[in-house]
């Protein structure tokens, strides 16, 4: 009998388990997965509780309801994993042995990491929303929020959804605009990065919506400690930013186990090869998902297609054949912009985002790098679709390789993006 193990029942963990269970033979495969609690978070929610969209009933299932019949669900805080002997050790003790493992135990905020944060401010003028508890603390200060200084922040890359910040400054504003207080309010987006988002088309389209929109943008903002009695963000270069209501995204990192397993970088994410998402140090060990080191964005798309690539790929690996499926980084990225309308980007590790039509060249219904209530309506509905098929792991009719069909190359792009085309 093999041993599959995964840990982490979340977006990628919970993906695999499903997809893996009709392909393996329960007769020679046990599966087993692991997570410390029975909560599945639907995360792309928590962007809309501070605005009183969702509740938490929204974005919270029991994990039991998407783990497949003949799949094991262990609860437990992981203590370590051990590569050379093959198991996992949880904190109560038990061993778990596997002959396979995969890791997609994610990725999560540490406030802990940044001086200053999680001081006697935190929850009080200092929020962040990439939590339940966060989102819905936030919920409560946007109500009493009467006008002031508010700053939207980046600690520093990667991070979950690393547009989700610039969706909530879209939707602040526009919020701001509806209960009549937006000239009470100066808005702030500050960034460790040279602009808006990381790739120069995306960039200009979404720093023209700042400018429009009278937020002003800090950038190349790399925080070193925030002095809550002050209320400012005070960068290694001494510049300061003060707040009156600060939004951070703290410091992402992996589960601590995996440093203590040894099996880590320095930000405890797995390093693998970027096509395959194989452990670069264990022909055994897969991670997927937010907890492994590949260049591209920390989304759940990102998950849903390279969990589409890994499948085929590890029936190939058990086998001992090679590996011929190749991940291509493809992400693909609602971005609201308030006022009832979004955004939509579609890019890889090669071709950033570009303007044009998704998923059907010239009929959409979506547009790329433009703004559109379609957009907005493709993301709500997103919400269905993720407990219903991505989870699990029914077919969904998107291409697990991002397409070139629909978009236009970049020099139309440019200009394009540039008109708000």
């Amino acid at each position: 009998m093999q041993r599959l193990l995964v840990l982490g029942g979340g977006t990628a963990g919970t993906m695999v388990v499903n997809k893996l269970r009709r392909k393996l033979d329960p007769a020679d495969w046990q599966i087993t997965i692991v997570d410390q609690d029975d909560k599945h978070l639907y995360q792309p929610g928590f962007l809309f509780i501070p605005f009183g969209i969702y509740q938490e009933s929204d974005v919270a299932r029991s994990r039991h309801r998407f783990i497949p019949d003949g799949v094991e669900l262990v609860l437990g805080e992981i203590d370590r994993a051990d590569a050379d002997a093959r198991e996992v050790l949880l904190a109560g003790g038990r061993r778990l042995g596997y002959d396979y493992l995969v890791i997609a135990t994610g990725t999560t905020p540490r406030p802990d990491q940044t001086p200053g944060m999680l001081g006697p401010q935190w929850r009080t003028s200092i929020f962040d929303f990439y939590s339940l508890d966060g989102a819905t603390a936030l919920a409560k200060a946007l109500r009493e929020f009467d006008g002031g200084r508010l700053v939207v922040h980046i600690t520093d890359m990667p991070i979950k959804c690393p547009v989700a910040p610039l969706e909530f400054t879209f939707l602040a504003e526009a919020d701001f605009r509806r209960r009549g207080m937006r000239d009470r309010v100066e808005i702030t987006y500050v960034t460790p990065l040279p602009g808006a988002f990381t790739k120069p088309i995306c960039t200009k389209q979404l720093s023209w919506m700042l400018d429009e929109r009278k937020i002003a943008i800090e950038t190349d903002f790399m925080v070193e400690r925030i002095d809550g009695e002050a209320k400012k963000l005070i960068s290694y270069d001494e510049r300061e930013v003060p707040f009156d209501l600060l939004v951070t995204v703290p410091l992402n990192m992996g589960a601590d186990f995996i440093a203590r397993s040894g099996l880590g970088d320095e930000l405890n994410y797995v390093p693998v090869d970027k096509h395959t998402l194989l452990s670069k140090a264990h022909d055994t060990i897969f991670a997927i998902g937010d907890a492994n080191d590949i260049p591209t964005s920390k989304a759940g798309s990102v998950a849903h297609f390279a969990v589409d690539i890994f499948t085929g790929n590890f029936l190939q690996h058990i086998a001992g054949k090679p590996m011929t499926g190749s991940f291509d980084g493809h992400t693909n990225c609602f971005v609201e912009s308030g006022d009832g309308k979004a955004l939509l980007i579609d890019f890889n590790y090669d071709t950033e985002p570009l303007t044009g039509s998704y998923p059907v060249p010239g009929l959409g219904p979506f547009g790329l790098l433009k703004e559109s209530k379609q957009n907005h309506w493709g993301k709500l509905a997103f919400r269905w679709m993720y407990w219903n098929m991505l989870l699990p792991g029914r077919p969904m009719p998107l291409p697990a390789h991002m397409s070139m069909a629909g978009k236009h190359q970049p020099e139309q792009a440019a200009t394009a993006a540039m008109r708000g085309q």
